[in-house]
């Protein structure tokens, strides 16, 4: 009885106590465990299909993207209105507003400057979403 106490003992203690881990990489190991189980018990993941996520993705303008984002983060160089929507994806439509980790702050009309949104300064999400809402509903 005694070796099977020491083993549940030593099976028990954590491997990794997680204190150096951020958020996105936890869930990401959140993720990859679900995925082993499913694995493990027969289940199969999906098939991806192009046509349910919606085509082909454009990963040169999406790589351009990136880089216009991350060079304007670096330089603070004043932004339009149409800069700031191509870099943030959406119009932005009130005086500060925060999307992907980004923050756009409206210095003037028609000049902004972006930021990176870091830990604290992050609003929530539902903050997040409704900065971007002018009321206007946009359905055919």
């Amino acid at each position: 009885m005694a070796a099977k106490r020491s083993a549940s003992a030593a099976s028990a203690k954590p491997i990794h106590d997680g204190a150096d881990l951020n958020a996105e990489q936890a869930l990401a190991l959140v993720g990859m465990g679900l995925m082993q189980k499913m694995a493990a018990s027969g289940e199969l993941p999906w098939m991806w299909n192009e046509a349910e996520d919606g085509g082909n993705c454009d990963v040169a303008a999406l790589r351009q993207r990136l880089e216009l984002t991350q060079l304007a983060l670096q330089t603070g160089a004043p932004l339009s209105t149409a800069e700031v929507t191509y870099l943030m994806g959406a119009r932005p439509g009130s005086a500060e507003v925060e999307r992907g980790g980004l923050r756009a702050r409206r210095v003037s009309r028609n000049v902004w400057k972006l930021s990176e949104a870091r830990g604290s300064e992050r609003r929530g999400e539902v903050a997040q979403f409704s900065s971007f809402n002018d009321g206007r509903r946009r359905f055919a």
